[in-house]
């Protein structure tokens, strides 16, 4: 009988350090997803900052005296790809309304918007916008999986024992939460 109980609590022991593995490693999963999904942001982004200065120099043979728009994408552009997430993130915030501001310029140029090469660099832009939206979702849809699983039982519990943080969202700031105001003059 007592070879029993010891095979049974042998059994229970077992099982419990499969399931500790299991989890473990399920966590570890979802914080690399997360990584890999913010590189496939870095990716994009970097796209992006090799597409400007060519949307940039398009744009200037046209618009020569809308200087401060073109220097507002430069200088956003270049924290696409210096400092900690959060200040690539705001650079992003910022360079995105830029560029908003800069195809509205080119709205005054029928010229400009005729243009072949200025069409192809909008359009290829418009494409990396399409895919830095697409890739944030993805960052997103992580980073709930893994928060849920460092907040659910019992894998909080297993979370806690090897250090496993939350991770933040990417938010659209408020400003850019705010209706767009379309005016035809």
């Amino acid at each position: 009988m007592l070879e029993w109980i010891g095979l049974g609590i042998l059994v229970l022991l077992v099982l419990l350090i499969l399931v500790v593995i299991g989890t473990y490693n399920r966590l570890v999963v979802l914080r690399n997803r997360i990584d890999n999904a913010w590189s496939q942001i870095d990716v994009q982004l970097k796209r992006r900052y090799d597409l400007i200065p060519n949307l940039v120099e398009t744009v200037k043979g046209y618009a020569k005296h809308e200087k401060e728009t073109l220097k507002d994408v430069i200088k956003y552009r270049g924290g696409l790809v210096n400092g900690s997430a959060e200040d690539r993130t705001m650079a992003n915030n910022m360079l995105t309304a830029a560029l908003g501001r800069l195809f509205a310029v080119s709205e005054n140029y029928p010229q400009l918007r005729a243009n072949e090469n200025f069409l192809k660099l909008q359009e290829e832009l418009t494409g990396t916008e399409n895919k830095i939206s697409y890739v944030r979702t993805a960052y997103n849809d992580s980073v709930l999986e893994l928060n849920n699983g460092i907040q659910t039982f019992p894998s909080n519990m297993i979370a806690g024992m090897f250090g496993f943080t939350q991770k933040p969202y990417l938010e659209t700031p408020g400003e850019e939460r705010k209706n767009v105001k379309v005016k035809f003059e």
